[in-house]
């Protein structure tokens, strides 16, 4: 009886936790003002990094190491990387992710037990591996292969369906999954399980599921006449159930490379005070951890 009442209050812990999040993320404008916290210098090669997720005092990050560049309709040659590091941006382990031509990790989420990682060939309109990952010991698990490139992938808990995002988050995801994570729809054709997406003004980088039938994105879009240009990040809350955003707003944050803070992977977690955010936007020996904090009230 007391191990019962003990899972009824962390589930009910874990679904306010969820709604305080998604009422502060509801909450952010286009004149938020964001504090910058810290600024980290990552010492290891990072190569081009894509996801993260945070889980306790360690930060996880995919990554791809591109060593020969897709050409002419050639898929290239790399390898794929999920790093762990610590808080200091000390990288602590790391393991390679991918097969063949798909060496590409996209976007990851974290759903409590696993990180789910996507990595596809460098190209659209190619194929991927879907991984679950186990935290402790870095040890991969293949879920399932798709003739499409996905390039994010989220868990949702709720309704016990993984959803991907293709190249350029042009296009929308969903399989089904059975208690043990096995896809119970994984013969279904890219056509068949294609959904569109109605948003256009970001490119997605990066997605986390935030409870509620809901998943949190963040990337960007490049904006140009001929003369001027302008990179533009922000964050897409969308809806699971109609594939809609319910909330957008622009993060006007860039790094002193010019590019925004979402060009990479984010994470975003609550705080007593507000929101607090974390980004990795660019590559190699320029990447550094930005941490960031706004006040906002539920």
């Amino acid at each position: 009886m007391r191990c019962l009442f003990l899972a009824i209050f962390c589930l009910f812990q874990s679904l306010v936790q969820a709604q305080t999040l998604i009422d502060k993320i509801k909450k952010l404008r286009h004149n938020t003002e964001w504090q910058q916290v810290v600024a980290i210098p990552l010492s290891f090669p990072t190569h081009h990094p894509q996801g993260m997720v945070k889980i306790g005092d360690f930060i996880y990050m995919s990554s791809v190491e591109v060593q020969k560049p897709p050409r002419n309709g050639e898929p290239g040659e790399g390898i794929g990387h999920l790093f762990k590091m610590d808080s200091t941006g000390k990288l602590l382990a790391q393991t390679t992710l991918g097969e063949g031509t798909m060496y590409h990790p996209g976007g990851i989420d974290y759903d409590g037990k696993q990180i789910w990682v996507p990595v596809a060939e460098y190209r659209p309109n190619s194929q991927s591996i879907i991984y679950k990952v186990d935290p402790a010991t870095l040890q991969a698990t293949e879920v399932l292969r798709f003739k499409e490139h996905i390039g994010g992938i989220v868990h949702n808990t709720n309704a016990h369906t993984l959803f991907g995002i293709s190249w350029g988050s042009r296009n929308f995801y969903e399989w089904k999954l059975n208690k043990k994570t096995q896809v119970s729809n994984a013969s279904a054709s890219p056509d068949e399980l294609r959904i569109l997406n109605p948003s256009f003004y970001i490119d997605y980088q990066d997605c986390h599921y935030v409870g509620k039938d809901l998943m949190l994105c963040s990337g960007l879009q490049r904006y140009a006449d001929g003369k001027q240009s302008i990179r533009l990040g922000g964050f897409d809350l969308i809806s699971l159930k109609d594939y809609r955003p319910v909330h957008q707003v622009p993060v006007r944050l860039w790094s002193p490379t010019g590019l925004p803070m979402t060009n990479n992977p984010f994470w975003i977690e609550s705080t007593a005070k507000g929101i607090r955010a974390y980004f990795v936007p660019d590559d190699d020996k320029a990447s550094t951890l930005f941490i960031y904090e706004t006040a906002i009230q539920p």
